[in-house]
């Protein structure tokens, strides 16, 4: 086994309400089955935004609702749709969704620039 030495993370121990990052300083954040179980989602996303640098990217990998075949249950899914229309209020683009994984969306997005093109 090859073990390598990764330097360019910092752990930090976030709130309920707040990820208590430096603000513009994250290049990517990826929230992976945790955007629906969150008591604050709007403050919480509020507060991701401000620490994305502009074109940083936010990543939600969420459980697919469209999927009636994914056994899991349905307060842990969320459509694309609906993590799409949750962000509209951020300044945020959606670039992508992936459909790769066998039960789960990866849906991208990124931070607009301050001029907001």
């Amino acid at each position: 086994m090859t073990h390598r030495r990764v330097c360019n993370f910092e752990p930090v121990l976030g709130g309920e309400a707040d990820p208590k990052l430096p603000s513009a300083a994250v290049d990517t954040i990826i929230l992976v089955d945790v955007y629906h179980e969150l008591s604050h989602p709007y403050e919480m996303t509020e507060a991701t935004v401000k620490a994305l640098k502009p074109g940083g990217r936010l990543v939600f990998v969420e459980y697919r609702l469209e999927d009636k075949t994914v056994p899991i249950k349905l307060v842990h899914k969320m459509s694309e749709r609906q993590v799409v229309t949750e962000m509209g209020p951020f300044p945020l683009k959606h670039v992508k969704t992936y459909e790769t994984l066998p039960w789960q969306h990866v849906i991208v997005f990124e931070k607009k620039p301050v001029n907001g093109s």
